[in-house]
């Protein structure tokens, strides 16, 4: 059973898993970031202590939740100097096996896009859980099913697979929301004249298959107003090339 923990990171991951935890009663014993400050800010918050440098973090806790970036995970796993411990990590994309040295380890990667000015409801947050042995796998779904109400088994390469997914559908969106205010902003248009359309369209897939739901002059094959459309971006060749691709990817749907 766990009930102490410490965090690696103080990100957006690192600090809305932290908090979570902490609501739930669960000690954190420290919080752990390369950035003082920030290991002292997110620390505060939890009633944990601050580390901003590896080698002084304890050995007392139950288990070591790692939520920095992808590149530094194996990195920073290694000058870990203890073997018996769970250590996790919360990456969708990154390999359980950067943590093999450890005897139980394993995955709590929770499926949500997280901003730390930004309250999310972690109960209906998805988590992707695996681990190297079936106790580890039980504990961490434990711990899982005490923050959410959506726990799942998910292997590593599923696990790329949902992370892919999530880029397109949330990384990817978010940036034509960032191109569609571009183009509002150009005209003095306020971005707010789109909510409405982009939560009926989030509202659709919510019980239909995005493909049945698709509209627009690329599914209806509207080739003036397709052709309108580059002409106004001519100004913006990526945007343009980007409008094309897409356009030209919902066709072949079709």
């Amino acid at each position: 059973m766990i009930k102490t923990i410490t965090i690696i990171g103080s990100g957006n991951v690192a600090t809305h898993l932290g908090k979570a935890l902490f609501n739930k009663g669960f000690a954190i014993n420290q919080v752990y970031s390369y950035s003082k400050d920030n290991a002292f800010e997110l620390a505060n918050e939890l009633n944990a202590m601050p580390c901003d440098d590896i080698k002084f973090i304890s050995d007392e806790s139950d288990a070591y939740i790692v939520c920095i970036k992808d590149d530094f995970i194996e990195e920073i796993a290694k000058q870990f100097s203890f073997k018996n411990k769970i250590v996790v990590h919360s990456s969708g994309s990154v390999p359980m096996k950067v943590l093999n040295q450890f005897n139980n380890h394993g995955i709590f990667y929770p499926l949500q896009t997280f901003s730390i000015e930004k309250e999310v409801n972690i109960t209906e947050v998805p988590f992707c859980i695996e681990a190297n042995n079936e106790e580890t796998k039980k504990t961490l779904i434990d711990l899982a099913k005490v923050l959410s109400n959506n726990v799942n088994e998910i292997d590593s390469e599923q696990r790329k697979k949902i992370h892919l997914a999530a880029v397109f559908a949330c990384n990817f969106s978010n940036f034509m929301y960032t191109v569609s205010e571009e183009l509002l902003k150009e005209n003095n248009i306020d971005f707010n004249i789109l909510k409405p359309l982009i939560l009926e369209t989030a509202k659709k897939i919510q019980d239909n298959s995005p493909t049945s739901m698709q509209t627009g002059p690329a599914n209806r094959e509207d080739k003036d107003v397709i052709k309108n459309h580059l002409k106004q971006l001519e100004n913006n060749s990526d945007y343009q090339d980007i409008y094309k691709l897409i356009t030209d990817s919902i066709i072949k749907k079709n």
